[in-house]
This record gives structure tokens, C-alpha cells and sequence, in this order.
């Protein structure tokens, strides 16, 4: 029920994915609204604070779930060589974005040479810094990074939907329910 089949997702990818999808969901709310804070706000350096301290701890839980994945087995996709095709192209892609915002998110908070305070718990060391519009550039790559995160998100969530509601595949059961692996693992 813990690890992967072939059949299924176990239980700590399951808890990987859906942890993650509110945690980015939350984060990009949260940075959403915090362009909107003027400097007398409250929320103004608590905003950031709260952002950055729970990114950094999304960075060390997506790099846990990618050690985590690359020793597991994969589930077998269900649909399709064209929709096997680009789900796998789709799951790079939403990889690859979450870690494109996570390392621009950091370099921007670093540019000045600070650390991040996570949640005063520790610090994470600025290791990149002073480079030529540094926070400004990074600032961009973040921004759109994360609207195209949000949309890709957003197709791989109506994917699954129509896997589930049009197609009648388990691909949706199967994220939910871990229990599905250790059932189906005979077939």
C-alpha cells in the first residue's frame, strides 16, 4: 500500500502528488495576492515570509518525490500510444515547471545575498547572487512560469477527468486510492 505497482500509485506517491497540487495551488494564490499589498499592509513582509519559508519546503519535498519516483515503478498508463505519449511529455513538463519556479523563486530572494529564513526553523544560503538584474529577471522566469504551471496543472487535472468520466479508466481511482495498487496487482 506504501510503494508503487505497476498497477498503482502507493500511498506516499499519492500523498506527494496531492500535497503538492495544494501546496502550488496555495502558493500561486498567495503570490497572486500579494502584488496587490501596499506597503503599510501587514501581510506586506509577512506574505513573502510565509511564501518563500513554504516554497523552500516544497523545493525538498519535490526533490524527495523525484528520488522517490525514479526508485519506484511506474503505473501503467492507461489510454491510447498518442495519450501514454503525452501524459509522460506532459508529467516532464509539469517537473520541469515546478522546479523552473522553485530555482527562480529562490534566486530572486537570494539576489541581495541573503539567506531564507525558513519559518526561522533554518536558513537556506544565497549560493547565487549579485548577478546583472538578477531579482528582475528572475522575477519574470517565476511570474510566467508559474501562469504556465497553472495551466498545464489545469490540463493535466481536465486529462484526468476525461480519463475518468469519458474513458472509464482508473487513472483518477488509482491517484486516490493506493489501496487500488495492492487489489489489481494480479491482474
Amino acid at each position: 500500500m506504501w510503494r508503487n505497482s505497476r498497477s498503482g500509485w502507493g500511498l506516499i506517491s499519492i500523498l506527494f502528488h496531492w500535497l503538492s497540487a495544494l501546496t502550488i495551488i496555495g502558493l500561486f494564490a498567495l503570490g497572486w495576492w500579494m502584488t496587490d499589498l501596499g506597503y503599510y499592509d501587514p501581510w506586506y513582509n509577512q506574505g513573502p515570509w510565509v511564501h518563500r519559508s513554504i516554497g523552500i519546503l516544497l523545493l525538498f519535498a519535490t526533490l524527495a518525490r523525484l528520488v522517490w519516483r525514479f526508485v519506484q515503478p511506474t503505473p501503467r498508463a492507461e489510454g491510447s500510444r498518442l495519450e501514454t505519449i503525452a501524459a509522460h511529455l506532459g508529467h516532464i513538463a509539469l517537473y520541469v515547471l515546478v522546479l523552473g519556479v522553485m530555482v527562480s523563486g529562490y534566486l530572486i530572494s537570494t539576489a541581495d545575498g541573503r539567506g531564507i529564513s525558513v519559518f526561522g526553523w533554518f536558513e537556506v544560503p544565497a549560493l547565487l547572487y549579485d548577478l546583472p538584474n538578477q531579482a528582475s529577471l528572475a522575477g519574470d522566469i517565476h511570474w510566467y512560469s508559474a501562469l504556465a504551471l497553472m495551466i498545464l496543472a489545469g490540463g493535466h487535472a481536465l486529462a484526468a477527468l476525461k480519463h475518468h468520466w469519458l474513458d472509464k479508466h482508473a487513472t483518477l481511482v488509482r491517484m486516490l486510492n493506493p489501496a487500488y495498487s495492492t487489489r489489481n496487482d494480479s491482474k
